[in-house]
């Protein structure tokens, strides 16, 4: 049997929501072991003067505790 944790972070990147995530799970990664998946919970584009000038995310990363 095993025991898995999810935890909730977010993301931001200045080119696409694809490397919110991936900026995201490196991220988490650096103290988190075992992650096995992530969920995209929200997406979000921020916008200046009219244009989009960031991406952000918010993840749910779910990792193992015991195997």
């Amino acid at each position: 049997m095993s025991v898995a944790k999810v935890i909730e972070i977010s993301a931001r990147s200045d080119s696409s929501i694809e490397d919110a995530v991936e900026r995201g799970i490196e991220k988490a990664a650096e103290t988190v072991a075992n992650i096995q998946n992530a969920w995209i919970k929200e997406t979000r584009a921020e916008v200046t003067d009219g244009k989009v000038s960031g991406y952000r995310v918010l993840l749910k990363i779910t990792f193992i505790l015991s195997g």
